[in-house]
């Protein structure tokens, strides 16, 4: 099988190159590395061109270039030499451990190490003259200096891959995170949009419905003022979520947020518009202050269940209940239950969406569905929100265990 190798980088190419007519301007000038040897200068041409055409696999095989070098600089002791053949060496000794394999670049240079220390003790033993010495040096120059060379170089650039991947990481981190905020966001919108807005139209559709299809005066004339009193209160509220998400300031003023203390104005709200609503506030009246998440969270999914109750729940009575415990405040609606005999307003689902989602954002869990009571099926929303005793006010009394 014919062995194939790929194509050079361009850059080996140049070395390799550059080395050969570096080794014949040598060679041109007669300049000899040893004259003491049987084969003429002629002769150390061969490694010479060896040694440089194993510089066009110094990256792709580093290894085999370095073995078959090698060879070839021990074959070049037998000539008259030629200090390119010496240089092109030194510099695949350095490709094998840059471009060598994490074995390979551990390896070369405790070997080349032990040779070296090898040769100095040998030469030393043999020729027993301190001159011994430069031979191990000269070996070392060769070898090992050049391999750790190669070390700190792959070290370096092992390092800065390393770095750079850390910050591709953190940078795709970052871009995650960003990306939820920009959800969660959105999703924050979307819920405060809905809560806020959909009651007022859908006591809109639901008048304007029966104003059209009751020719009765007085029941038109309620109608249009239950209508106006919402598109008035809906503009409003669209007004000023509109305000806060343009004003992007940092010293803008934080808008107050509702919380249980209106629920009476909330529960007046839906009378208005048609519903037959009681409040069972089982809290004590020096009960202590919830956090302000909780009490938005649970203002938000008394206000869209009655926006459902008006728009889907039959005629009768619609409660609201609310218990405060120790460890957790738990919200109930519950409204009647079947085919509503009046004019109802179409319905997403997004409300029951938005309600399990700031129940599941606070560690709570909600339910929603109908059940059966001794007046007939109602539908029954349940929310428990978690409370943090040391989120509460040191006044606990009323908070039932």
């Amino acid at each position: 099988m014919a062995l194939s190798f790929p194509r050079p980088h361009r850059v080996d190419v140049r070395i390799a190159v550059g080395s050969v007519l570096a080794g014949l301007a040598w060679w041109g000038l007669g300049l000899d590395m040893q004259t003491d040897r049987q084969l003429g200068g002629d002769w150390a041409l061969i490694p010479l061109f060896v040694l440089a055409s194993l510089e066009l696999l110094r990256r792709s095989r580093p290894q085999t270039a370095l073995v078959v070098g090698t060879l070839a600089l021990f074959a070049d002791q037998f000539t008259a030499g030629n200090l390119a053949s010496v240089v092109i060496f030194t510099d695949l000794m350095y490709a094998a451990v840059v471009y060598g394999t994490p074995a390979a670049a551990r390896r070369i240079p405790v070997t080349t190490g032990l040779i070296t220390v090898a040769v100095t003790i040998g030469f030393l033993a043999w020729l027993r003259e301190p001159e011994a010495v430069l031979i191990g040096v000269v070996t070392g120059l060769v070898s090992f200096a050049p391999a750790t060379t190669g070390v700190l170089v792959r070290t370096h650039r092992e390092a800065a891959v390393a770095a750079r991947l850390r910050a591709e990481q953190t940078a795709l981190l970052a871009e995650m995170d960003r990306v939820q905020a920009i959800t969660a966001e959105r999703a924050r919108m979307a819920r405060e949009l809905h809560d806020m807005v959909a009651n007022h139209l859908s006591a809109i559709a639901i008048h304007s419905t029966a104003a059209l299809s009751l020719n009765d005066p007085k029941t038109t004339k309620d109608a249009l003022a239950v209508i106006r009193e919402n598109s008035v209160e809906g503009l409003a509220e669209m007004r000023r979520l509109i305000g806060i998400l343009r004003d992007s300031s940092e010293d803008r003023e934080p808008t107050a947020a509702p919380t249980l203390d209106g629920l009476g104005a909330l529960i007046g709200n839906a009378r208005t518009n048609g519903l037959d609503v009681t409040l069972d506030d089982t809290r004590a009246p020096d009960a202590s202050k919830l956090p302000a998440p909780v009490e938005l969270a649970a203002y938000r999914i008394i206000q869209e269940s009655l926006t459902n109750a008006l728009k889907h729940a039959s005629p009768g009575l619609v409660t609201v209940a609310l218990t405060q415990r120790r460890h957790a405040l738990e919200v109930r609606v519950t409204s009647p239950y079947g085919s509503p005999s009046g004019p109802r307003a179409p319905g997403s689902g997004a409300g029951l969406v938005g309600m399990r989602e700031r129940t599941e954002l606070l560690g709570g869990t909600f339910e929603s569905g109908p059940e059966s009571a001794a007046d007939g099926k109602v539908w029954a929303v349940d929310a428990t929100l978690p409370v943090d005793p040391s989120d509460l006010d040191p006044a606990d009394e009323g908070v039932t265990e």
